[in-house]
């Protein structure tokens, strides 16, 4: 009689091996969300270098906060919630202290259709990583991830206000960037 574990089984057995510090067990795990959290990483930071080591910084972390982590929760949920937060601590690492006032940017609207349905991911990618780490940070949390300015604002610690300011601005300056490659490749 052949016995086969389902997933769940896999995933308990993986994460006991896991808190047991066995190394099997960490590279599995690594490679099973290597592809997903990189996708996350990529969007913080400039390049793929830099969201390599958020990734690397992120997975140390997973290995010895894994026996915090509840069974009957979402696993990559768990871990996506770790990569976020250290791509977090990294900008906060290399943030220099610089508010922007919500006044400075009054009169900048967006107008006609979204220019990011217009575009392929990759090329979305590349826009956003040209972005400011500012500018990224506020455009990822609120935009992609989905958090409220208020929250972005107590993870960045930046006013609201600076929060609504920089979206506005990432939005603008993608839109532009978006329409030069736009521009090029025609």
């Amino acid at each position: 009689m052949d016995y086969t574990l389902t997933f769940k089984d896999h995933e308990s057995e993986l994460i006991k091996a896991c808190i047991a510090k066995e190394r099997w067990a960490q590279r599995k795990l690594y490679e099973e969300y290597y592809g997903l959290m990189m996708g996350v990483c990529l969007r913080y930071s400039t390049n793929s270098e830099d969201a390599r080591d958020i990734l690397h910084d992120a997975f140390i972390k997973v290995f010895f906060n894994i026996h915090k982590y509840k069974p009957g929760t979402s696993l990559k949920s768990w871990i996506k919630r770790i990569v976020v937060n250290t791509a977090i601590d990294q900008y906060r690492k290399m943030q220099r202290r610089r508010s922007e006032d919500l006044d400075t940017v009054s009169g900048v609207m967006t107008k006609g259709p979204d220019a990011m349905d217009m575009y392929a991911e990759k090329e979305l990618l590349q826009s956003i990583q040209q972005l400011t780490p500012a500018y990224r940070s506020v455009f990822n949390l609120y935009i992609i991830e989905g958090y409220a300015h208020k929250e972005v604002a107590k993870l960045l610690n930046i006013t609201e206000s600076t929060s609504r300011s920089n979206l506005v601005k990432a939005r603008s300056k993608l839109r532009e960037i978006l329409n030069n490659m736009g521009m090029r490749n025609e």
